[in-house]
């Protein structure tokens, strides 16, 4: 895994062809069990690496079209699943608790529900106020340049927005670790005001 701009943050990635674009996963470790968000399928090296750093407690899907690897990596190592309330009838997995808009699902990671993409309630993670984990409605196509789902994939093209305005007026957000595309590192709050005033 990759180290990302903290100490306690790794990531791994996989290119999609059909896309043009990278997925990605990210690893917090915590002294309270290690959380994983969005995990894709890990390669012998990476879960060697995921090992040394403790393996991992929880695992967060932000929305069905992510769980990706997520059940697999929970059966084989004894993590608890989190997922998206407003999914909660047609999850396509189990999981064992289901997270609501400004949920704090651990100590230092709050939860925030976004609507209007392709999915009811898709969740956008927000770390120690200061780094930001999305899913599939705020995306990177272009480095440095943040960017909605398109609309053909969306359920409601004004809820989507009004949730990346919301989402951008958090104050204090330095990086945006996007599931789809680009991560940025910086100046994360003006990339989401950009691309708030955009919209």
């Amino acid at each position: 895994m990759k180290q990302l701009h903290r100490k306690d943050l790794f990531g791994w990635s996989e290119f999609n062809n059909e896309r043009n674009l990278d997925f990605h996963s990210v690893l917090w470790v915590r002294e309270g069990g290690n959380v994983l968000i969005d995990p894709l399928p890990m390669s012998e090296h990476d879960h060697g690496h995921l090992q040394r750093l403790g393996g991992v407690n929880y695992i967060i899907i932000t929305n069905s079209d992510h769980c990706r690897d997520a059940e697999h990596i929970a059966n084989a190592m004894g993590a608890v699943m989190f997922g998206p309330s407003g999914e909660e009838e047609s999850f396509p997995i189990c999981c064992h608790r289901w997270l609501h808009d400004n949920e704090e699902v651990l100590p230092g990671l709050t939860a925030y529900q976004l609507e209007g993409s392709k999915t009811p309630g898709e969740l956008a993670l927000l770390l120690e106020h200061t780094t930001l984990i999305t899913g599939d409605l705020i995306r990177c196509h272009i480095g440095g340049e943040l960017c909605m789902l398109p609309e053909p994939k969306l359920t409601d093209l004004h809820k989507a927005i009004q949730s990346v305005k919301r989402i951008a007026d958090l104050p204090g957000i330095k990086a945006v670790l996007t599931g789809d595309g680009w991560p940025i590192f910086n100046h994360g709050s003006e990339a989401l005001h950009r691309l708030a005033r955009s919209l």
